[in-house]
């Protein structure tokens, strides 16, 4: 990838982005894929390995509450819990994107756009309120997130249709993620010069 020096020259951090990435091998990259297609598999369905790891984002969800908590606001709160479920994953491929490490980045960008389904859910969840809640304190103080971004932004009538397409979005973004991966990990073949033919 090619940063124009005008950014390089201000962040000099960023030229890192135009070094190779570190190669990954036919066997893991067969290895990483078909991890994928399992997961991909089992979200359509509606459950599988995914939810495994959904459940490693739950703490970290609700950490988000308490930590945006601090700066007073409310609404900041109460959204503090998708946006740090979010920022995790993002921030981890991020890392590893300016470590040139293939394997890392992709699975942090694919549980990036994963998390995108539980989160659609939630959204869709907003009138209806018929998930169990998990939450940190007094569970009769517990508010349901969406209910209360959707109400103040009024679009709470729309919360199936936005979570909805919340959810595509995840689907979109993971098979991409793992399209990225094959054409970045693929051996790429040099191309030999042919020989002009004489006559």
């Amino acid at each position: 990838m090619r940063v124009p020096e005008s950014i390089t020259d201000r962040l000099p951090a960023l030229a890192v982005l135009e070094d190779d990435w570190e190669p990954v091998s036919q066997v893991a990259l067969a290895g990483w894929v078909l991890f994928y297609g399992i997961v991909l598999l089992g979200a359509a369905s509606g459950g599988g390995v995914a939810r495994w790891f959904d459940l490693v984002f739950v703490p970290i969800h609700e950490g988000g509450h308490l930590l945006f908590g601090w700066f007073g606001s409310h609404w900041l709160m109460v959204a503090g819990g998708t946006l740090l479920q979010l920022f995790v994953p993002f921030a981890l491929a991020v890392y590893f994107a300016f470590r040139r490490q293939l394997p890392g980045t992709a699975f942090c960008g694919f549980f990036f756009f994963e998390q995108f389904l539980p989160v659609g859910i939630y959204m869709a969840d907003s009138r209806s309120q018929s998930l169990t809640y998990v939450t940190v304190g007094d569970p009769d103080q517990a508010e349901h997130d969406w209910y209360y971004l959707f109400s103040h932004a009024g679009v709470l009538d729309h919360d199936t249709q936005i979570g909805g397409a919340v959810r595509v979005l995840g689907f979109i973004g993971m098979v991409t993620v793992v399209g990225w991966l094959i054409w970045r990990a693929w051996p790429k073949r040099s191309v030999q010069p042919k020989e002009p033919r004489h006559l």
